[in-house]
Parts: structure tokens; C-alpha cells; sequence
């Protein structure tokens, strides 16, 4: 079953996060997607598998069959599956790496203080409780 779907691994307890992946579920109209925080236990799995330092990447992960794709990588490889004109966005992907990831990693840095943090992570409604590993 894990193999079925992208998955996407979150920071649980950041508001910027949780936003971010309500989002992606309102625009993934080809049901893609599956949702873990790193917090969880799957999370934990897949980020031990695919030996993932979590002290570098804490926001956001794509996990892609047997591939990874962390930071700006990560959202831009989200974006082109999403419905609407976001597959547009996938054009940074021209981008040098270094470039895209030192904006990403500002917003990261900065993602609690302007955003906040919750105390826990989130609770799936049960509508969308499938959606969630």
C-alpha cells in the first residue's frame, strides 16, 4: 500500500506545515498523496530507510517509490502533481538547487516564530483520516 502513493513527510507540529499539507489535499484531485509527520512512526521508518538527517531536513519530505526528494526539491515535485496551474511552479526546478534551498531554508528557519507551533500533532478529521499513514 505504501508503494501506491507519494508520500509526504511533515513537521507535525508546525502551523506552516499542517497548512501547507490541507493544501495539498484540497488540490490533489488524483488522490496521490499520503500524509506522515516525522513524529510519527512511519515517519521515523522512512526517514531511517532512506537515511535522512533530520537535523538538516525537519519540514518537509517527498518519499517517491524508492526515491527521496527533500527541501524546495520536495515542494516542487509536489506542486506538479497538484490540480490547477501549481504543476507550473515545477519550473524552478531550473533553478540551482543552492539557490532554491537557501529561500526554503530561510522560511524553515523562521517557520515557528511567524507561524507557530502546536503542542501536539494534528488529529485527521475522520473524512480524512484515509489519507494519512
Amino acid at each position: 500500500m505504501v508503494n501506491d502513493y507519494k508520500i509526504i513527510l511533515f513537521d507535525g507540529v508546525c502551523n506552516l506545515c499542517n497548512s501547507s499539507v490541507n493544501f495539498v489535499i484540497r488540490h490533489d484531485k488524483e488522490d496521490v498523496f499520503k500524509f506522515a509527520t516525522l513524529q510519527s512512526e512511519i515517519g521515523k521508518e522512512l526517514v531511517s530507510k532512506f537515511s535522512i538527517d533530520t537535523s538538516k531536513v525537519d519540514s518537509i519530505i517527498l518519499i517517491d517509490g524508492e526515491k527521496h526528494y527533500e527541501k524546495s526539491s520536495a515542494a516542487l515535485h509536489i506542486a506538479k502533481q497538484l490540480s490547477g496551474a501549481y504543476p507550473l511552479l515545477f519550473g524552478f526546478m531550473i533553478v540551482p538547487k543552492i539557490i532554491r534551498n537557501a529561500v526554503y531554508d530561510f522560511i524553515a528557519r523562521n517557520r515557528y516564530k511567524w507561524f507557530g507551533k502546536k503542542e501536539s500533532c494534528m488529529i485527521p478529521t475522520s473524512e480524512l483520516r484515509t489519507k494519512f499513514l
